[in-house]
């Protein structure tokens, strides 16, 4: 097995290699031009092992660990490092983060694991400040929730859920005094300042409660994107089965269809 294993990665370090030297994209290809294809496979992976059968993702695991190749050998063009740096790299950190495993260290439980990775990235790897090294290109969704994480580790957190929950009333109460201060807004026009910094205040709430509730606030509002794809689709289903557009329907009967698709797809 380990054998096999060695065979498939060097196999594929080799492929990479002469893909780099023989192919007229990948030899024009830097890691700014890699990156966004890099990040859309990231996506891809997370999409197939959500949701869809082991094939795909095994698929979609290659496509990635591409990436990761491709990458660590711009790194070695440049006399900066290589995949063995990279693999040894890794592997000396997750020991190093993981006491309670190869140490002295007792961690029984997730949220005590958690301290203790903080704890080692702080005191171990010279990182310092609350919200050290939180990449800003993250995405929205997932910069909110590492924000928060952050500020968790150090003590700086609610104990319950109710909590964070009674907090997004409070920030939904906000945006509701400023949206009756400022009425309904144009078609197509910069947004009233105020109510887009309350309305990210709502948002940045509704990550915390997300967290709380151990729910990934990506996942959980892909899931409700997909979800409200699906019960329009149906509606429009609905909708021609008795001989109309829903599309051009009112709004009344275009949420008639839609409650009769949600009770169908229930």
């Amino acid at each position: 097995m380990a054998d096999e294993l060695v065979s498939a990665l060097l196999d594929l370090q080799l492929l990479t290699e002469r893909l780099r030297r023989e192919c007229p994209w990948d030899r024009e290809q830097t890691a700014r031009t890699i990156v966004p294809h890099t990040v859309e496979e990231a996506y891809e992976v997370a999409d197939a092992a959500l949701a869809g059968p082991p094939e795909r993702l095994l698929d979609e695991l290659g496509d990635l660990l591409f990436q990761v190749y491709f990458l660590a050998l711009l790194l070695e063009e440049r006399g900066e490092g290589d995949l063995a740096r990279v693999a040894r790299g890794v592997h000396e950190k997750l020991v190093r983060r993981h006491p309670h495993v190869f140490g002295e260290a007792e961690a029984t439980t997730a949220g005590r694991v958690r301290e203790t990775w903080e704890r080692v990235k702080t005191e171990q790897e010279g990182r310092s400040g609350v919200f050290h090294d939180v990449p800003p290109s993250l995405p929205a969704l997932l910069l909110a929730r590492k924000v928060q994480r952050r500020a968790a580790a150090v003590g700086y957190d609610y104990r319950e859920p109710s909590e964070p929950l009674a907090h997004l009333r409070a920030e939904l109460e906000e945006l509701e005094d400023e949206l009756r201060r400022t009425g309904p807004p144009g078609t197509e026009v910069e947004p009233d300042e105020a109510v887009a910094d309350e309305l990210g205040d709502v948002l940045f709430a509704a990550v915390n409660l997300a967290r709380k509730l151990n729910v990934d606030p990506e996942l959980a509002l892909r899931g409700a994107a997909a979800k409200f794809v699906s019960r329009v689709e149906r509606a429009e289903t609905i909708a021609a089965g008795q001989n109309e557009r829903w599309t051009d329907l009112g709004l009344p009967e275009q949420d008639r269809y839609y409650d009769e698709a949600k009770e169908q797809l229930r």
